[in-house]
């Protein structure tokens, strides 16, 4: 496990603990010198150091009242969360604050994983926050972990093939049964997350809440919610799926296609429209300077907001990112609570969105001059996330998602039948009738 820890005017990397998860443990718990300033320890997210650097300056900025470590959780968010499960479930003191995953906080709140925030602090700090991002931070209304980050799927297109099929996918109304239309007559595919993991159950999710449905009923009532997929929402979605996995616009690989498989389709020729986070557009300029891509297949590329399941309908896109929450058992809870109102600040967010690449849940953020120099879709970006569509705030989630994405996959066989199946089967999960 990786160990950085910043201080008042100093900065080390410590040794790795590989294989040694206790005695690691123990370790933190310590962490501090005799008469010093306690340590905090920060579980975050692996990145570029973007989070590095924000301890590193809130550290120093803190006038002494604290240090810093940085200990990076597992890249994937199973690992993640399985991590920290362990760890909190054992009521391990060392973790101070926490970075979770959107859909998990829900989770670590209803099991008192979470030290919540008091109505002083709340405020602070999601003032200036765009709604969506904070609404996943909060449990039986009760701010647990504040937004750090942000990010919301938009519509990607290949200039060339919307102006030969004759479609404007930037147009309000433009929908998946016309981009389905749009790629066949071109000889074209949709880009898209079709493997049995969290991407699928995005796709899944965003189809249902842009139809007018929801996943859940009173998803807050954790394993008595009720699923309600068979709707006419449900159903749409399960059409739309269904009619695109089996149509020449599906990539080969739709079944275990994740966002790189799907970003790779969309550069190559077969390339016409494709379902991604907003990192697409800096990936394609990179690789364009690093003649890895013709720079002709960047101009090329445009994009929108999600596409609408019904035309009168404003489409709900997908939500992503992660919050921040001060660990239940920490010794220093509320040095965390400061250390998070300091990490989280608009100017430390705003450098993220820049040195990072991903979006800020502020929404003064995308009105910064280097922002926007930086990011063309900055104001698309910002309103995708304000009217994002966030995935069941239940503790449940990962039985909820597990048994969607089981009932649902692969693609193809989703039909008229899927949407029923699917209630039955989360049920039966929650009720423990039934295992995944």
């Amino acid at each position: 496990m990786k160990r950085i820890q910043f201080g008042p005017g100093r900065w080390r990397r410590a040794i790795t603990l590989a294989g040694a998860p206790l005695v690691a443990a123990a370790l933190l718990s310590g962490c501090g010198t005799s008469g010093g300033p306690p340590t905090l320890t920060w579980y975050a997210m692996p990145d570029n150091g973007g989070a590095a650097t924000r301890a590193q300056q809130c550290a120093n900025g803190s006038g002494g009242a604290y240090k810093v470590d940085i200990e990076t959780l597992p890249a994937n968010a199973t690992g993640q969360r399985e991590q920290m499960v362990r760890r909190l479930a054992a009521r391990d003191s060392s973790i101070d604050v926490v970075s979770v995953d959107v859909v998990f906080t829900a989770e670590f709140a209803n099991a008192g994983f979470l030290r919540p925030f008091t109505a002083e602090e709340s405020g602070r700090l999601t003032q200036g926050m765009l709604p969506a991002p904070v609404k996943t931070g909060m449990w039986d209304d009760t701010l647990y972990a504040a937004p750090f980050k942000s990010n919301a799927q938009l519509l990607w297109f290949r200039k060339s093939v919307a102006e030969a099929a004759g479609v404007d996918p930037t147009s309000e109304s433009f929908t998946w049964d016309e981009m389905l239309k749009a790629a066949v007559s071109q000889g074209k595919q949709i880009g898209e997350q079709g493997a049995r993991y969290e991407g699928y159950m995005v796709w899944i999710n965003a189809l249902v809440l842009s139809g007018g449905g929801k996943v859940l009923q009173n998803a807050e009532a954790g394993r008595d919610a009720t699923p309600v997929l068979n709707s006419p929402a449900g159903l749409k979605a399960a059409e739309i799926i269904g009619n695109l996995a089996r149509s020449s616009a599906a990539a080969p690989d739709l079944s275990n296609a994740q966002e790189e498989n799907a970003r790779a389709s969309f550069q190559a020729g077969q390339g016409g429209f494709m379902l991604n986070w907003p990192y697409v557009l800096a990936a394609a300029r990179g690789a364009a300077e690093a003649g890895t891509l013709d720079q002709a297949v960047v101009d090329d590329i445009g994009w929108a907001r999600y596409p609408r399941v019904l035309p009168d309908q404003p489409s709900a896109p997908p939500l992503g990112g992660a919050n921040l929450g001060v660990g239940a058992y920490s010794r220093h809870s509320d040095l965390a609570a400061q250390l998070i109102e300091c990490v989280n600040a608009l100017p430390k967010a705003t450098q993220y969105m820049l040195d990072e690449g991903e979006p800020s849940p502020y929404a003064a953020s995308y009105d910064d001059p280097d922002v926007r120099a930086e990011y063309d879709n900055a104001d698309l970006i910002r309103e995708s996330i304000a009217e994002a569509g966030p995935r069941p705030l239940t503790p449940f989630y990962v039985d909820v998602a597990g048994a969607i994405t089981q009932t649902w996959h692969p693609p193809a066989s989703v039909n008229a039948e899927t949407p029923e199946k699917s209630d039955q089967f989360v049920a039966d999960v929650l009720a423990g009738r039934r295992l995944l």
